[in-house]
């Protein structure tokens, strides 16, 4: 169980998780939190100790000829000159803030413990609640702030605000991972050695981006080990524009503050008003690489992944009322996700009642659980030119409706799902005809179109009440269990002329609130309903979006080759269960490549396996062969979906091979999948060598029936497959009981 105390005779709070500890001091007279450790467990004693050292000597003041005392968040005035926390504008031209200590109060919810601490500006009617939750089970830190105007009148603008701030301890060097990309090869893994100065790691476009993620991993010294040193590593849960901002001090601090993007972006405070800020979450693992990975999956699947029966995922500020009750059973896993085809790749626009109930059909033979109707099935859609906005069914596509096929897909035994891509207009289109206004736009200047589409300005109320009633009606009048939400574009002129003079920057943050509010809304009302994420690829992936759907849209980029590496990425801050990853075509639609059905089906395994390919073109043997795979694929999902996930083998380390083994939560089974791509002339490995087993422990292959012993997998491993050019391997070893 997580414990959350503080120590009166030394004034420091310490927050104990699993097993790493954070702790900060409340010192000088205004008594305002300073940072002391973040890190492996240790006792109030060991906290009292860092802070008796001191951890700015004045001798760093000289030489950065300013302050750099590690403030738990740190208010913008006086002499310091590293990145904010916060910096605002009061009523009267005051932009600096000096804060002093208002209160504190721990909280007991469920599984998770929350320390909120309130600190007031000791002349303006501002008080910002910082708040740190821990859980029982995991070594996850939710960081957020919470900004209130406690005054009767006056504006406070906010100009930058972020979530949280994390201090790092005292290092020579640090090395940073990262997580970058773009359309088509999303979620690259990059590293570099931090130097002096600022990295600046952001996105400006409305969303949270192909470009980059809002996530991070450090460690100090050597290049960072898998599975072996310490590693700090923080998220933000925010799916619009962000920044996050890691700095090296001139005193030789490292710290990094994230939260919502300040370009373009003051917020007014209005009197009695509050602003919750998304969660900045943290972890520190001394497992490397590796084990920073499996705590960022194992909270994902117990506190973020939506579900029926959770609240939404907002930072909630928790009621003002300590629970003293015995702590809740440990909170299940979410559902697995269930095998899903799509139809776009085989119809594109050319959707049908007959066709579609023909891949259905198809599909279902091949033992898919989830039908998808993609883009196409709504009036007016014979390309991308037009339609965006009416979403009625095309009663020349459909002339009896929609429900025909609805009927036909659960008589053969699978849900149904649909395509939407709410937020978006085409120019062409009834809806942008009577509301022309409804898009993001300047005054006297051009609507840039991507796509052929517009934008949405989700942050007017009348826009998100018709997107709710619109979907809300779909839901309502037909038997769906799925929605694929996509957003195919970034924001452009991101103008709202009606809101000239009433702080209309503020749509950057109200689209995206506007956003988790639908789908908020849409769970309560039809709570049977799962959600895909999902923003031309993965251009919307991160932890918030995350707190409101089931599983998010990984790459448009189906090659499987190329998804090897995009699948490595993801992997780092990503369970595998939210990650989508589609069986398709062969030569594949985007690259051209031709790779052997088996293989495309081994790569799509390593997460929520999909199918998307023509299957009306797919020969028998292909259909024979690929419902074998999916069967399989069934009997593993457990250990994919739910396990442990160890990177064995990666393709940026110089060999053209990926390996990732998973192992089952008690131990019992686990799963290799290995993937080669082009070889070339010189000494390869032979074998890979598994993570996490029991020495003493004997494995036995489901398939071949051969047993291996626990200590031989660890050290001498299994043995690759011979063979080709994009070769693949899948292996279920279980635990042999009683030996």
């Amino acid at each position: 169980m997580a414990e959350v105390t503080y120590n009166e005779a030394t004034s420091t709070w310490l927050l104990q998780m699993s097993s790493s500890a954070y702790g900060f001091v409340l010192s000088g007279e205004a008594r305002l939190p300073y940072h002391l450790h973040w890190g492996p467990l240790l006792d109030h004693e060991g906290l009292s100790t860092i802070s008796a050292a001191g951890e700015v000597a004045s001798s760093v003041e000289r030489i950065a000829w300013g302050k750099e005392d590690p403030h738990e968040y740190v208010p913008w005035g006086g002499q310091r000159y590293d990145e904010p926390s916060l910096k605002v504008e009061y009523p009267d031209g005051t932009r600096g803030i000096e804060w002093r200590f208002a209160t504190q109060l721990v909280v007991r919810e469920d599984q998770a413990t929350t320390l909120v601490l309130g600190l007031a500006d000791s002349a303006y009617p501002l008080r910002v609640d910082l708040c740190y939750r821990v859980f029982d089970d995991s070594d996850v830190l939710e960081r957020w702030a919470r900004l209130v105007h406690i005054g009767e009148s006056g504006t406070i603008v906010i100009r930058q605000a972020h979530s949280a701030n994390w201090w790092m301890p005292r290092r020579d060097a640090w090395n940073l991972s990262y997580l970058h990309g773009g359309w088509g090869s999303e979620t690259q893994i990059a590293e570099t050695t931090l130097g002096p100065g600022k990295m600046v790691l952001e996105s400006r476009r409305g969303t949270t981006s192909h470009e980059l993620q809002p996530w991070f991993a450090l460690n100090a010294g050597d290049a960072i080990d898998e599975e072996h040193g310490e590693v700090w590593s923080a998220a933000l849960a925010w799916s619009g524009s962000w920044k996050l901002v890691l700095e090296t001090t001139p005193g030789g601090h490292l710290h990094a503050s994230a939260g919502w993007n300040d370009f373009d972006s003051p917020i007014e405070l209005l009197p009695g008003k509050e602003i919750v800020l998304p969660v900045f979450a943290g972890l520190y693992s001394s497992e490397g690489l590796g084990g920073a990975s499996r705590a960022w999956h194992y909270y994902e699947l117990a506190h973020v992944l939506s579900r029926p029966g959770r609240s939404g995922g907002s930072p909630s500020f928790p009621s003002l009322i300590t629970s003293t009750s015995v702590p809740a059973p440990v909170v299940p896993l979410p559902s697995l996700r269930p095998v899903l085809y799509n139809s776009w790749e085989a119809t594109t626009f050319s959707v049908s009642e007959e066709g579609q109930v023909r891949l259905a059909e198809l599909a279902a033979n091949m033992g898919v659980e989830l039908f998808v109707v993609d883009d196409g099935w709504f009036v007016g859609r014979n390309d991308d030119r037009a339609g965006l906005g009416d979403w009625t069914v095309d009663p020349k596509k459909f002339p009896r409706g929609l429900d025909p096929l609805i009927e036909r897909v659960k008589a053969l035994d699978m849900g149904f799902g649909l395509w939407v891509e709410p937020e978006m207009v085409n120019p062409d289109s009834d809806l942008y005809r009577a509301h022309p206004d409804w898009v993001f736009h300047f005054a006297n200047r051009g609507r840039t179109e991507k796509r052929n589409q517009l934008v949405l300005n989700l942050a007017r109320d009348d826009v998100a009440d018709w997107v709710y009633k619109t979907l809300d009606r779909l839901l309502s009048e037909h038997q769906i269990d799925f929605l694929k939400w996509d957003m195919n574009r970034h924001f452009s002129e991101p103008g709202w002329p009606a809101e000239v003079g009433n702080n209309p920057e503020r749509s950057w943050v109200d689209h995206t609130r506007h956003l988790y509010q639908i789908l908020d809304r849409l769970r309560s009302a039809h709570p049977g309903v799962d959600v895909e994420s999902c923003s031309g690829g993965g251009g919307r992936v991160d932890l918030g979006i995350l707190s409101r759907t089931q599983q998010v849209w990984t790459s448009d980029n189906t090659d499987a080759w190329d998804r090897v590496s995009i699948q490595e990425g993801f992997s780092y801050a990503y369970a595998p269960l939210a990650m989508m990853a589609w069986v398709t075509d062969s030569p594949n639609p985007l690259t051209g490549r031709a790779l052997p059905l088996r293989y495309r089906f081994h790569v799509a395994m390593a997460g929520s396996l999909g199918i998307g390919g023509d299957l009306t073109k797919w020969s028998r043997a292909e259909l024979t062969e690929a419902k074998e795979l999916v069967a399989k694929y069934k009997v593993i999902r457990p250990v994919v979906q739910h396990g442990r996930l160890y990177r064995l083998a990666s393709t940026r380390r110089g060999l053209p091979l990926g390996a990732i083994e998973y192992l089952s939560r008690d131990g019992s089974e686990l799963v290799v999948l290995a993937w080669w791509g082009i070889r070339r002339y010189r000494p390869w490995p032979t074998r890979l060598r598994l993570q996490g087993l029991e020495t003493t422990a004997r494995y036995r292959d489901v398939e071949t029936g051969e047993e291996y012993g626990g200590a031989v997998l660890g050290q001498l491993g299994l043995r690759l497959p011979e063979g080709l050019d994009f070769t693949s391997m899948l292996v279920h070893l279980v635990h042999v009981e009683g030996r």
